[in-house]
Protein backbone atom coordinates (compact mmCIF):
# COMPACT_ATOMS: atom_id res chain seq x y z
CA UNK A 1 0.00 0.00 0.00
CA UNK A 2 1.28 3.45 -0.90
CA UNK A 3 2.32 5.63 2.02
CA UNK A 4 -0.30 8.42 2.26
CA UNK A 5 2.35 11.10 2.77
CA UNK A 6 4.29 9.88 -0.26
CA UNK A 7 1.10 9.78 -2.31
CA UNK A 8 0.22 13.35 -1.30
CA UNK A 9 3.69 14.49 -2.35
CA UNK A 10 3.31 12.72 -5.68
CA UNK A 11 -0.10 14.32 -6.22
CA UNK A 12 1.32 17.72 -5.24
CA UNK A 13 4.05 17.37 -7.87
CA UNK A 14 1.50 16.49 -10.55
CA UNK A 15 -0.77 19.43 -9.70
CA UNK A 16 2.07 21.93 -9.32
CA UNK A 17 3.40 20.90 -12.73
CA UNK A 18 0.05 21.02 -14.52
CA UNK A 19 -0.70 23.63 -17.18
CA UNK A 20 -4.43 22.81 -17.16
CA UNK A 21 -6.53 21.25 -14.41
CA UNK A 22 -9.66 19.15 -14.86
CA UNK A 23 -11.91 18.57 -11.86
CA UNK A 24 -14.08 15.46 -12.17
CA UNK A 25 -16.53 14.73 -9.36
CA UNK A 26 -19.14 12.18 -8.42
CA UNK A 27 -21.46 11.97 -5.44
CA UNK A 28 -18.68 11.05 -3.00
CA UNK A 29 -17.30 14.57 -2.96
CA UNK A 30 -20.40 15.82 -1.12
CA UNK A 31 -20.24 13.38 1.80
CA UNK A 32 -17.83 15.63 3.71
CA UNK A 33 -20.36 18.47 3.37
CA UNK A 34 -22.94 16.30 5.15
CA UNK A 35 -24.83 15.20 2.05
CA UNK A 36 -26.27 11.66 2.15
CA UNK A 37 -24.60 8.74 0.40
CA UNK A 38 -27.11 6.90 -1.77
CA UNK A 39 -24.77 3.94 -2.32
CA UNK A 40 -27.02 0.86 -2.10
CA UNK A 41 -30.48 0.61 -0.57
CA UNK A 42 -29.10 0.76 2.97
CA UNK A 43 -27.53 4.18 2.45
CA UNK A 44 -30.53 5.50 0.55
CA UNK A 45 -33.13 4.24 3.01
CA UNK A 46 -31.24 5.55 6.02
CA UNK A 47 -31.64 9.01 4.49
CA UNK A 48 -35.29 8.45 3.53
CA UNK A 49 -36.92 6.10 6.07
CA UNK A 50 -40.42 6.78 4.70
CA UNK A 51 -39.32 5.27 1.39
CA UNK A 52 -37.70 2.37 3.24
CA UNK A 53 -41.01 1.62 4.94
CA UNK A 54 -42.67 1.38 1.53
CA UNK A 55 -39.69 -0.48 0.03
CA UNK A 56 -39.26 2.25 -2.60
CA UNK A 57 -35.65 2.32 -3.74
CA UNK A 58 -33.60 5.07 -5.42
CA UNK A 59 -34.30 3.78 -8.93
CA UNK A 60 -38.07 3.79 -8.28
CA UNK A 61 -38.29 7.35 -6.96
CA UNK A 62 -35.56 8.92 -9.12
CA UNK A 63 -37.65 8.08 -12.14
CA UNK A 64 -39.93 10.21 -14.35
CA UNK A 65 -42.75 7.70 -13.80
CA UNK A 66 -42.94 8.77 -10.16
CA UNK A 67 -44.06 12.28 -11.17
CA UNK A 68 -47.02 10.80 -13.04
CA UNK A 69 -47.91 8.06 -10.52
CA UNK A 70 -47.21 9.71 -7.13
CA UNK A 71 -46.33 13.38 -7.72
CA UNK A 72 -46.51 14.41 -4.05
CA UNK A 73 -44.06 11.63 -3.14
CA UNK A 74 -41.75 12.39 -6.08
CA UNK A 75 -41.71 16.07 -5.17
CA UNK A 76 -41.37 15.15 -1.48
CA UNK A 77 -38.11 13.42 -2.38
CA UNK A 78 -36.80 16.03 -4.81
CA UNK A 79 -38.16 18.96 -2.80
CA UNK A 80 -36.27 17.73 0.25
CA UNK A 81 -33.10 17.40 -1.81
CA UNK A 82 -33.55 20.86 -3.32
CA UNK A 83 -33.93 22.45 0.13
CA UNK A 84 -30.99 20.42 1.47
CA UNK A 85 -28.65 21.46 -1.34
CA UNK A 86 -29.67 25.09 -0.98
CA UNK A 87 -28.66 25.17 2.69
CA UNK A 88 -25.56 22.96 2.43
CA UNK A 89 -22.24 24.75 2.75
CA UNK A 90 -19.56 23.23 0.48
CA UNK A 91 -16.71 21.80 2.54
CA UNK A 92 -13.21 23.28 2.63
CA UNK A 93 -12.03 21.00 -0.16
CA UNK A 94 -13.96 23.04 -2.70
CA UNK A 95 -11.99 26.14 -1.74
CA UNK A 96 -8.74 24.18 -2.12
CA UNK A 97 -9.80 23.07 -5.60
CA UNK A 98 -10.73 26.62 -6.53
CA UNK A 99 -7.30 27.82 -5.38
CA UNK A 100 -5.60 25.23 -7.60
CA UNK A 101 -7.86 26.15 -10.51
CA UNK A 102 -6.97 29.83 -10.17
CA UNK A 103 -3.28 28.93 -10.47
CA UNK A 104 -3.73 26.90 -13.68
CA UNK A 105 -1.91 28.64 -16.53
CA UNK A 106 -4.27 27.42 -19.25
CA UNK A 107 -7.40 27.34 -17.14
CA UNK A 108 -9.64 24.53 -16.05
CA UNK A 109 -13.00 22.85 -16.31
CA UNK A 110 -15.29 20.93 -13.96
CA UNK A 111 -17.13 17.78 -15.04
CA UNK A 112 -19.62 16.42 -12.53
CA UNK A 113 -22.46 13.94 -12.38
CA UNK A 114 -23.79 15.74 -9.30
CA UNK A 115 -27.00 17.74 -9.63
CA UNK A 116 -26.57 19.73 -6.40
CA UNK A 117 -24.93 22.92 -7.72
CA UNK A 118 -22.22 22.81 -5.06
CA UNK A 119 -19.43 23.86 -7.41
CA UNK A 120 -21.26 27.03 -8.41
CA UNK A 121 -22.12 27.67 -4.76
CA UNK A 122 -18.43 27.31 -3.89
CA UNK A 123 -17.55 30.07 -6.35
CA UNK A 124 -16.55 28.14 -9.47
CA UNK A 125 -17.30 29.91 -12.74
CA UNK A 126 -20.59 28.46 -14.05
CA UNK A 127 -19.23 28.85 -17.59
CA UNK A 128 -16.61 26.21 -16.79
CA UNK A 129 -18.92 23.64 -15.14
CA UNK A 130 -20.47 20.72 -17.03
CA UNK A 131 -23.28 18.98 -15.13
CA UNK A 132 -23.70 15.85 -17.24
CA UNK A 133 -26.85 14.68 -15.42
CA UNK A 134 -28.51 18.10 -15.18
CA UNK A 135 -29.33 20.23 -12.16
CA UNK A 136 -31.96 20.13 -9.44
CA UNK A 137 -31.92 23.93 -9.50
CA UNK A 138 -33.64 23.90 -12.91
CA UNK A 139 -37.03 22.60 -14.03
CA UNK A 140 -38.77 21.24 -17.11
CA UNK A 141 -42.36 20.35 -17.99
CA UNK A 142 -43.63 16.78 -17.52
CA UNK A 143 -45.95 17.35 -20.49
CA UNK A 144 -43.09 17.99 -22.95
CA UNK A 145 -44.89 21.09 -24.24
CA UNK A 146 -41.77 22.79 -25.59
CA UNK A 147 -41.33 25.23 -22.70
CA UNK A 148 -37.67 24.31 -22.34
CA UNK A 149 -35.67 24.60 -19.11
CA UNK A 150 -36.13 27.27 -16.46
CA UNK A 151 -34.82 28.13 -12.99
CA UNK A 152 -36.30 26.58 -9.85
CA UNK A 153 -35.36 29.67 -7.80
CA UNK A 154 -38.98 30.72 -7.20
CA UNK A 155 -40.04 27.31 -5.85
CA UNK A 156 -39.76 26.90 -2.07
CA UNK A 157 -40.65 23.31 -1.17
CA UNK A 158 -42.38 22.48 2.10
CA UNK A 159 -41.89 18.80 2.84
CA UNK A 160 -43.22 16.44 5.47
CA UNK A 161 -39.93 14.63 5.99
CA UNK A 162 -41.46 11.76 7.98
CA UNK A 163 -43.81 10.93 5.11
CA UNK A 164 -41.55 12.23 2.31
CA UNK A 165 -44.51 14.17 0.90
CA UNK A 166 -44.69 17.68 -0.54
CA UNK A 167 -47.08 19.82 1.50
CA UNK A 168 -47.35 22.92 -0.68
CA UNK A 169 -48.20 23.29 -4.35
CA UNK A 170 -45.63 21.80 -6.73
CA UNK A 171 -44.05 23.92 -9.45
CA UNK A 172 -45.97 24.25 -12.69
CA UNK A 173 -44.96 24.82 -16.28
CA UNK A 174 -45.20 28.55 -17.15
CA UNK A 175 -46.38 27.67 -20.66
CA UNK A 176 -49.06 24.97 -20.24
CA UNK A 177 -49.59 24.74 -16.47
CA UNK A 178 -48.66 21.06 -16.24
CA UNK A 179 -46.62 19.63 -13.39
CA UNK A 180 -42.94 20.51 -13.56
CA UNK A 181 -40.08 18.17 -12.68
CA UNK A 182 -36.37 18.70 -12.04
CA UNK A 183 -34.20 19.02 -15.13
CA UNK A 184 -32.27 15.91 -14.08
CA UNK A 185 -31.45 12.79 -16.06
CA UNK A 186 -33.32 10.13 -14.10
CA UNK A 187 -33.43 6.36 -14.43
CA UNK A 188 -35.32 5.22 -17.53
CA UNK A 189 -35.62 8.84 -18.60
CA UNK A 190 -36.52 9.42 -22.24
CA UNK A 191 -37.90 12.92 -21.71
CA UNK A 192 -34.95 14.69 -20.05
CA UNK A 193 -34.24 17.99 -21.80
CA UNK A 194 -30.47 18.04 -22.23
CA UNK A 195 -30.19 21.46 -23.88
CA UNK A 196 -28.68 23.15 -20.81
CA UNK A 197 -26.19 20.34 -20.20
CA UNK A 198 -25.39 20.20 -23.91
CA UNK A 199 -24.53 23.90 -23.92
CA UNK A 200 -22.18 23.24 -21.01
CA UNK A 201 -20.62 20.32 -22.90
CA UNK A 202 -20.02 22.49 -25.95
CA UNK A 203 -18.22 25.12 -23.84
CA UNK A 204 -16.14 22.34 -22.31
CA UNK A 205 -15.27 21.00 -25.77
CA UNK A 206 -14.17 24.44 -26.95
CA UNK A 207 -11.88 24.75 -23.93
CA UNK A 208 -10.26 21.39 -24.63
CA UNK A 209 -9.83 22.38 -28.27
CA UNK A 210 -8.13 25.61 -27.16
CA UNK A 211 -5.41 23.70 -25.29
CA UNK A 212 -5.08 20.80 -27.74
CA UNK A 213 -2.18 22.30 -29.73
CA UNK A 214 -0.27 23.64 -26.75
CA UNK A 215 1.10 20.29 -25.58
CA UNK A 216 -0.34 21.20 -22.22
CA UNK A 217 0.31 19.05 -19.20
CA UNK A 218 -3.23 18.18 -18.16
CA UNK A 219 -4.04 16.71 -14.76
CA UNK A 220 -7.41 15.30 -13.75
CA UNK A 221 -8.38 15.42 -10.08
CA UNK A 222 -11.22 12.93 -9.78
CA UNK A 223 -13.17 12.53 -6.52
CA UNK A 224 -16.01 10.37 -5.29
CA UNK A 225 -16.73 8.72 -8.63
CA UNK A 226 -17.33 4.99 -8.50
CA UNK A 227 -18.05 2.26 -11.03
CA UNK A 228 -21.75 1.72 -10.29
CA UNK A 229 -22.66 4.86 -12.28
CA UNK A 230 -19.45 5.35 -14.26
CA UNK A 231 -20.19 8.61 -16.12
CA UNK A 232 -17.35 10.47 -14.41
CA UNK A 233 -14.86 7.61 -14.70
CA UNK A 234 -15.59 7.25 -18.41
CA UNK A 235 -14.97 10.98 -18.82
CA UNK A 236 -11.65 10.80 -16.95
CA UNK A 237 -10.45 7.86 -19.01
CA UNK A 238 -11.45 9.51 -22.28
CA UNK A 239 -9.66 12.77 -21.42
CA UNK A 240 -6.64 10.82 -20.23
CA UNK A 241 -6.49 8.98 -23.55
CA UNK A 242 -7.16 11.99 -25.81
CA UNK A 243 -4.92 14.52 -24.06
CA UNK A 244 -2.37 12.37 -22.27
CA UNK A 245 -3.76 13.60 -18.97
CA UNK A 246 -2.62 12.13 -15.67
CA UNK A 247 -5.37 11.02 -13.28
CA UNK A 248 -5.36 11.57 -9.52
CA UNK A 249 -8.26 9.37 -8.38
CA UNK A 250 -9.56 9.97 -4.86
CA UNK A 251 -11.98 7.24 -3.79
CA UNK A 252 -12.04 5.38 -0.46
CA UNK A 253 -13.50 2.19 -1.95
CA UNK A 254 -12.43 2.11 -5.60
CA UNK A 255 -9.11 3.96 -6.02
CA UNK A 256 -7.79 1.74 -8.83
CA UNK A 257 -6.30 3.67 -11.76
CA UNK A 258 -5.91 2.67 -15.42
CA UNK A 259 -2.12 3.01 -15.66
CA UNK A 260 1.02 3.21 -13.57
CA UNK A 261 1.43 6.89 -14.46
CA UNK A 262 -1.81 7.68 -12.62
CA UNK A 263 -2.32 7.91 -8.87
CA UNK A 264 -5.05 6.36 -6.73
CA UNK A 265 -5.76 7.55 -3.19
CA UNK A 266 -7.97 5.34 -1.03
CA UNK A 267 -9.43 8.11 1.11
CA UNK A 268 -12.25 10.61 1.25
CA UNK A 269 -12.19 13.80 -0.81
CA UNK A 270 -11.66 16.34 1.97
CA UNK A 271 -8.90 14.38 3.72
CA UNK A 272 -7.02 13.90 0.46
CA UNK A 273 -7.41 17.50 -0.70
CA UNK A 274 -6.17 18.82 2.64
CA UNK A 275 -3.19 16.47 2.53
CA UNK A 276 -2.29 17.32 -1.05
CA UNK A 277 -2.66 21.05 -0.47
CA UNK A 278 -0.37 20.90 2.55
CA UNK A 279 2.19 19.05 0.43
CA UNK A 280 1.91 21.73 -2.28
CA UNK A 281 2.47 24.49 0.27
CA UNK A 282 5.45 22.64 1.77
CA UNK A 283 6.84 22.12 -1.72
CA UNK A 284 6.57 25.86 -2.42
CA UNK A 285 8.48 26.68 0.79
CA UNK A 286 11.43 24.44 -0.11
Amino acid sequence: MTNPCAAYLQAADLIAGADALVIAAGAGIGVDSGLPDFRGNAGFWSAYPALAKSQINFVDIANPRAFHQTPSLAWGFYGHRLALYRKTVPHAGFEILRKWVDRSFLGSCVFTSNVDGQFQKAGFDPEHVHECHGSIHHLQCTNECGSGVWSAAEFEPEVDEEACRLLNAPPRCPRCGSLARPNILMFGDLSWLEQRSEAQRQRETRWFESIADSRARVVIVEMGAGTALPSVRHFSHRISFEYGARIIRINPREPQVPSSSDLGLATGALQALLGIDLAIEDRADD
